[in-house]
């Protein structure tokens, strides 16, 4: 792709991929922190599900103790944790992306795109982990733990004099646990629905729909994907929320504590707060690719040359 005035860089260069990061630190670091209160009550429903019944009677009994400057506790890390995963997680995808599109050739890269999608995302969500662990195991405590610290500067400090630095990496593997499934789920499903919204229901093809027009699409195919990846991803949540809060327990120990019924505990939270989030992330990310002009590749159609393969042309 030649760089254009239409573009201000070229798709796959440096500067694209910046870009992308610095998209995904916006789209991941302003949502996640937004919606601070709603996880909060979330984490505090599945650690201490008899005191905090529901999502109303959690958000109650907070405000009751902690006031209202209570629900924004945990907030720090949050912001930092996820803008620095938000970096990796769209920068690294758009990478893996490309790098692997370019290992199977064009017509594999549409006969395969699902697999592709699948890839990327689970590649870079490994590195999009390392990233957040240190900041998720900070949050949990503070947010789960009475007492124990009510800021990032109280917390990481306490932590790290307590379990060295192990303290900050021990929710690494349940996070990959969580949050790979749900990153491939997320982008997956994000990309296959645009292409499935635009070919059955977008009356128009893409080129010839407005940047508003198209990023109503990318809101509504991040929403889809958002339920979809709630879903997926939940049983491991509440293992992670349950981990950080009790010091030397496994996930195996936790998981079979739980039982099947105890690890959809808050699931309705979760949906409403993965499904917003997502369509939210998605809407962001694209905005900035539109803001700063960089390129955006049409939803996937099949190369020429497959076509003649399989007797499509004339």
């Amino acid at each position: 792709m030649q760089n254009t005035g239409e573009y201000s860089c070229e798709y796959g260069s440096a500067q694209f991929y910046a870009m992308c990061g610095f998209g995904g630190i916006l789209s991941c670091g302003l949502t996640h922190t937004a919606v601070v209160p709603l996880d909060l009550v979330k984490c505090r429903i599945q650690v201490d599900p008899k005191k905090y019944k529901s999502i109303f009677n959690g958000f109650s009994v907070t405000l009751k103790e902690d006031g209202v400057r209570g629900l924004a506790k945990g907030w720090a890390p949050t912001f930092i944790g996820y803008s620095m995963q938000g970096l990796c997680k769209f920068g690294f995808y758009e990478v893996f992306k490309i790098l692997y599109s370019n290992m199977l050739g064009e017509e594999n890269t549409y006969l395969w795109r699902t697999s592709l999608y699948l890839a990327a995302s689970a590649s870079a969500e490994f590195f999009a982990d390392i990233a957040l662990a240190p900041m998720e195991a900070a949050k949990v405590r503070i947010q789960t733990q009475p007492g124990y610290a009510n800021t990032l500067r109280q917390a990481a400090p306490k932590m790290y004099a307590e379990e060295g630095i192990w303290a900050f990496y021990k929710g690494v593997a349940p996070l990959w646990m969580r949050q790979i499934p749900y990153t491939m789920m997320k982008f997956a499903c994000f990309e296959r629905t645009v292409e499935a919204l635009y070919k059955h229901v977008v009356p128009k093809p893409r080129s010839e729909c407005s940047k508003g027009e198209q990023l109503v699409v990318t809101f509504v195919a991040g929403y889809i994907a958002g339920v979809f990846c709630a879903i997926v991803s939940h049983p491991a949540d509440s293992v992670v929320s349950v981990l950080n809060k009790e010091k030397g327990s496994t996930a195996v120990e936790v998981l079979k504590k739980l039982g099947p019924k105890g690890v959809w505990k808050g699931l309705t939270a979760r949906i409403i707060m993965i499904g917003t989030l997502t369509a939210l992330q998605w809407f962001i990310y694209d905005s900035v690719k539109v803001y700063f002009r960089l390129p955006r590749p049409p939803p996937p159609d099949m190369p020429e040359s497959l076509k003649k393969k399989l007797g499509l042309t004339q």
